[in-house]
């Protein structure tokens, strides 16, 4: 039986990603509603700056609150993947096959040479019977999965390594693209939604409060502020019609500092980096944290290894900016060193910035005009 002694408590359930945006919905969560309703989560991606995680640390001390970690395991995924190709054996490629037919729907015969319409013998009950060959098509085949040599190399490294993203990778086979954005979905939004279930299953009502505005996609400009979802569960959105300035003007306010993430060139602070970096993003990751470039290159050599195909790239995208393909050398010029090479041209691709070398990597630079305001 289901505990009541929670029945009637709200749990408010703020997620906070290390970003400027949950971090004012926090702050407003906590001025808002009594302390003790208040539960923080974060989920841990596994392909995170080390200053995100140095930034939760400063939240607890200065909010002094508990930020609880949560991280996906995929542990079982990768078994059963694992036994799924140890299993799987190659054949030749077989179709089902059906009499042709003419216009009028009459099936169409085999002919010998002298225009005669072909006959074998069929046995029938013991007993044996002459009817005519039809001429038949192919309607359906069955591919040839993963070949000897493609399971010996995705099972030498098909093994968890404690890293949600590069596990969630390596199950799926390859790295998620914007049209196929499964991170989100694996990394934070099942975690987050199993974590206010089980708040649910314990007799709690559970508002979600998430750090979402109008203004930064077109998916997201008919956000709602609150949203009812059903069973006891809320979505609150306190930010949906706020500006980024806003809400670093909000977090002034209540003294507390701005990621350093978005004092050194970054848009964004949840993914280091984002499969959706755009060239500058990628430019400045790669001056100024070019060990995180040299992990998504051993992540792109083991997912490779993993994938049937053999090759997978992180970012999608290469010197013109085109999605990848199954051709490896398309995949040649999106690997990510590839990448971060074009992030330093101009005009397409073609010539050299100039500029790029000339950067200060430990100097300030934010898109949001913070170096003005920390100077």
């Amino acid at each position: 039986m289901k505990p009541t002694t929670h029945k009637k408590t709200v749990q408010h359930v703020v997620s906070v990603s290390g970003g400027k945006d949950s971090t004012a919905t926090l702050l407003l969560a906590l001025a808002r509603v009594p302390r003790e309703n208040i539960t923080a989560i974060f989920c841990d991606t596994g392909n995170e700056h080390e200053a995100v995680y140095a930034y939760l640390d400063y939240l607890e001390l200065a909010l002094d609150i508990k930020i609880q970690r949560l991280k996906a395991d995929f542990s079982d995924n990768i078994a059963r993947k694992r036994l799924f190709i140890a299993n799987d054996k190659r054949t030749r490629r077989e179709y089902e096959r059906v009499p042709r037919v003419d216009a009028a729907g009459n099936v169409i015969y085999q002919k010998n040479n002298d225009g005669s319409i072909r006959m074998q013998a069929v046995v029938k009950n013991g007993v044996t019977d002459l009817q005519p060959v039809p001429r038949m098509r192919k309607v359906a085949g069955r591919k040839v999965r993963w070949t000897n040599k493609a399971k010996r190399r995705a099972l030498a490294v098909l093994n968890p390594t404690g890293n949600p993203f590069l596990d969630l990778c390596l199950w799926k086979g390859r790295f998620p693209s914007r049209k196929a954005q499964f991170c989100t979905e694996e990394l934070k939004r099942n975690l987050a939604v199993a974590f206010q279930l089980k708040l649910m299953d314990e007799g709690y009502k559970v508002v979600s409060w998430q750090g979402v505005r109008r203004d930064e996609s077109l998916a997201r400009r008919n956000a709602k502020r609150m949203e009812t979802v059903g069973g006891g569960l809320y979505i609150f959105r306190p930010l949906v019609d706020w500006t980024a300035q806003q809400v670093f003007d909000y977090c002034a306010t209540q003294k507390i500092q701005p990621n350093p993430l978005y004092l050194q060139g970054m848009g964004r602070v949840g993914c280091m980096p984002c499969i959706n970096a755009r060239k500058l993003e990628i430019r400045e990751i790669a001056t100024r944290f070019p060990e995180h470039i040299a992990r998504i290159d051993e992540w792109e050599r083991l997912v490779s290894l993993a994938s049937k195909r053999g090759f997978s790239t992180f970012m999608h995208k290469g010197p013109a900016d085109k999605v990848v393909t199954s051709d490896r050398c398309t995949f040649e010029n999106a690997r990510i060193d590839k990448v971060v090479h074009w992030s330093r041209t101009t005009h397409g691709g073609k010539k050299m910035d100039l500029l790029t070398n000339q950067s200060d990597v430990n100097g300030c630079s934010s898109s949001y005009g913070l170096c003005e305001q920390a100077a």
